[in-house]
């Protein structure tokens, strides 16, 4: 078998054969000029694709959706969301496809996804492309995620289109090639509810519990079982993007995956001086989504999955509220549960024995808070040298702050704890994508430079190693950067 049959038979459809109500089969758009801007060869590996191949005219035409592999069927899918608390009963795809499903090196099935490849049906008003510095801002941040150990979609390449794309100017065309567990969404519920199709609801109930939740087929109430996995998903998911300083920007029920994964990095962005009301997203004017409410907003987006569920947990709608409710009340607990024990984790406090020491711990938590909400303390900077201190040095740590006495009092009861300070090192990363280096990366992309790009991923692709040379990505933004804001690149 040739390289490129290897690379390409293993394409399934499985998606748009189960759940064809969802699927429109469609075709991208045709790419005048398609170049591999960046490759990640060790994702293909995993997924069984040989990366000569893909960095073939042949391969890299595929990435872009001009080469459709023998067997394969790309659809745009379906859904309905949440936009910024408004219900819109018809998004889906607008600007992409599902190419198919492959089965990864560990077993998985996973989708292989384009974004930016065109106009779908269900495009609306847009044009269906995307361009080159948000789809490297996707491929940057999933592949730093990843790499902190947060679930979430990979990015496997981005293709430049040859075709100028017209935004505010006009900028270079590109697509991303993405992976997902799947793209189930709280959206695709919300659209096959909205249907009225009960046989269709119950189908798509039974792909999501065979893709990501098997467990749940054997309990007693598999639906109730499935929500109840969405939820602890989602708690555990939220936590982790709040522990990283994490601001996702565009939390729609269209952009919660049943599967627990993060997905569509638009308008994201890190922390740089804690600030719980923190918005980084230019469309977000209410501040509906900023740092602080996210778990909020992720409890009413499983809200909203629990309303179009309703007639899977029982048949009598009115009965299936109850225990509904009582699964969604574990929300919270779940959260506060995941959030607290990697608070914990990020002050090097292993779990404490007796309630008096965890009393201790949680309310050296709760005054670490208000030390970085008194002042602009850099967030990631400032468990970082926390580290430091845990091994005798607490000088870097000690100048972030304002309020000194009350930061050597509660260093004194910090230190009485024996923080464990290979701990703290092992889940407070050194490297993040700082904002400031992204849009660097990005604006030298832009314009054709992809070095920038490929030294700041090296960086946060290995986040917990310091390593000689990286210094100025372990450092906060220049005091001149001044507020920052991203766009959706829509």
């Amino acid at each position: 078998m040739t390289a490129a049959a290897e690379s390409t038979a293993l394409l399934d459809g499985r998606f748009a054969r189960e759940l064809a109500e969802l699927a429109v089969p469609w075709q991208a758009e045709e790419a005048p000029n398609p170049e591999l801007l960046v490759l990640n060869t060790r994702l293909a590996q995993d997924l069984g694709l040989d990366p000569g191949y893909l960095r073939s005219p042949e391969g890299v035409r595929m990435l872009a959706g001009n080469h459709v592999p023998a067997g394969a069927t790309p659809v745009a899918q379906a859904y309905a969301g949440h936009q910024f608390g408004s219900y819109s009963p018809l998004l889906g795809d607008g600007r992409a496809l599902l190419l198919g499903e492959l089965t990864d090196s560990n077993g998985r099935l996973v989708d292989l996804h384009l974004k930016g490849s065109g106009r779908t049906p269900f495009a609306r008003a847009g044009d269906g492309r995307a361009v080159v510095g948000p789809m490297l801002r996707e491929y940057l941040v999933s592949e730093a995620m990843h790499a902190l150990r947060i679930p979430t979609t990979r990015s496997l390449a981005v293709v430049a289109t040859g075709r100028q794309v017209r935004r505010d100017g006009m900028l270079p065309g590109a697509v991303l090639a993405r992976v997902a567990s799947s793209h189930l969404r709280v959206g695709s519920f919300q659209y096959a509810r909205a249907t009225e199709n009960f046989d269709l609801l119950k189908r798509l109930a039974d792909h999501a519990i065979s893709r990501h939740y098997p467990h749940a087929a054997d309990a007693d109430n598999p639906y109730l079982a499935l929500y109840a996995s969405v939820v602890s998903a989602q708690a555990e998911l939220v936590a982790r993007w709040m522990l990283i300083g994490f601001v996702h920007g565009v939390m729609n029920t269209d952009n919660m995956t049943i599967s627990g994964e993060t997905i569509d990095y638009g308008p994201c962005a890190f922390l740089d001086s804690f600030n719980p009301a923190a918005v980084y997203s230019s469309i977000d004017v209410s501040g509906r989504y900023a740092y602080a409410n996210q778990p909020v907003l992720a409890e009413w987006n499983l809200a909203r999955l629990a309303e179009a569920m309703l007639p899977l947990i029982d048949g009598d709608q009115e009965k299936a509220v109850a225990p509904a409710v009582e699964v969604l009340g574990g929300f919270r607990r779940q959260y506060s549960e995941a959030w607290s024990k990697g608070m914990k984790a990020k002050l090097g406090l292993a779990p404490a024995g007796g309630e008096e020491a965890e009393d201790a711990a949680s309310a050296l938590v709760d005054d670490v808070i208000a030390l970085l909400k008194d002042g602009p303390v850099d967030y990631t900077l400032f468990f970082r040298n926390l580290g430091k201190a845990a091994r005798g040095n607490p000088r870097p740590v000690r100048g972030m702050v304002l309020d000194l006495a009350a930061f050597d009092g509660w260093v004194q009861r910090w230190q009485a704890m024996n923080p464990d300070a290979e701990l703290m090192d092992s889940v407070n990363p050194a490297y993040i994508p700082r904002n400031h280096l992204v849009e660097e990366a990005l604006t030298a992309a832009t314009g054709g430079d992809i070095a920038p790009l490929q030294r700041l991923l090296e960086a946060v692709t290995d986040p917990f190693t310091e390593r000689s040379g990286l210094e100025r990505y372990a450092e906060g933004a220049p005091e001149d950067f001044g507020n920052y804001m991203t766009f959706c690149g829509t």
